[in-house]
């Protein structure tokens, strides 16, 4: 009988605590959009030197977070975000700019991006020859 009374209390909280904030201001005000309606977008972007990720020790990492706002550790949230958009968080999708030269020298620098974009899962890793192809081609999003 006292586990059944516990269960009752258990739920009885839960509930609550779940429905508790759909009353009042929250359904008298439905012009305003919530946060939790956005889709998340939050990723973690690294880079590193190396071939491969897998045998690849980040050198640097940071958090992106784009919905419903940028923000996060990334030195320059608002542009990669706006990059993400217009590329509809297609990695592969970002292009470098025709009148950035660089040279050929083989330093391979290869990033990754791990989270989720709209609320899909994204894994992305590539591998470029060296900085400088990477600067061009990534911009803002990998420029940290």
């Amino acid at each position: 009988m006292r586990t059944t009374a516990r269960w009752t209390a258990t739920l009885g909280l839960t509930a609550t605590a779940v429905c508790g904030p759909l009353t009042g201001s929250a359904l008298a005000a439905p012009s305003v959009a919530p946060a939790s309606l956005y889709a998340p977008s939050a990723l973690v972007l690294t880079v590193g030197h190396g071939d491969r990720a897998a045998t690849t020790t980040p050198e640097r990492a940071v958090t992106l977070t784009c919905a419903p706002a940028a923000s996060g550790t990334h030195p320059a949230a608002a542009e990669a975000c706006a990059r993400l958009r217009a590329a509809d968080g297609d990695f592969a999708a970002l292009s470098a700019p025709d009148d950035v030269l660089c040279t050929k020298e083989y330093r391979p620098v290869v990033v990754t991006a791990e989270g989720v974009w709209q609320g899909k899962r994204v894994s992305y890793e590539r591998t470029f020859a060296n900085e400088c192809v990477k600067n061009a081609s990534a911009t803002s999003v990998f420029a940290f």
